[in-house]
């Protein structure tokens, strides 16, 4: 007789997805509603990781409507919660050129009045990449922040 693998408990991953204008407002907004929504998925405000997740969100929306914009066309925030972690994607549909990846960040000149936003990510988020839209035209900026075990067992969720 062989043995039947014991069943595995569902996992729910949370998913919170808006589309915005690509103004400043709009990457203001996005940055408030990622608060929102980590706060109504049990990360409080103010937690380290709600303020990790609203800087990063905070500088590739300001990113998406600087760099990324297309008149006529809006930006896409969107937030996961796999068990573990909270995923920020921020999607453009400008093709060109591709912000620099982790480790490639230039370091700004003392004096330079921009050039800080992806430091910031690399500096805050645990995993974070850049990756083609889909579908194309675009880029999409996907940024990980790690939640602590005990936030996670304190919530009642399962740790992966």
């Amino acid at each position: 007789m062989t043995a039947r693998p014991s069943p595995q408990p569902l996992l729910t991953v949370r998913v919170f997805t808006q589309r915005l204008s690509a103004t400043p407002r709009g990457a203001r907004l996005a940055r408030r509603l990622a608060l929102h929504q980590l706060h109504a998925w049990g990360i409080p405000y103010g937690a380290e990781v709600s303020d990790a997740v609203a800087v990063i969100v905070g500088e590739l929306a300001a990113n998406a409507v600087t760099h990324g914009r297309v008149p006529g066309r809006d930006f896409e925030l969107r937030l996961s919660f796999p068990p573990g972690s909270v995923r920020i994607e921020v999607t453009d549909t400008r093709s060109g050129p591709r912000p620099p990846g982790p480790g490639a960040v230039p370091e700004p000149r003392p004096l330079d009045e921009a050039g800080r936003g992806l430091l910031l990510v690399d500096a805050l988020a645990a995993r974070w990449e850049v990756v083609d839209r889909e579908p194309p035209p675009g880029k999409t900026v996907r940024a990980e922040v790690d939640v602590p075990n005990w936030l996670i067992l304190a919530k009642g969720l399962p740790v992966s």
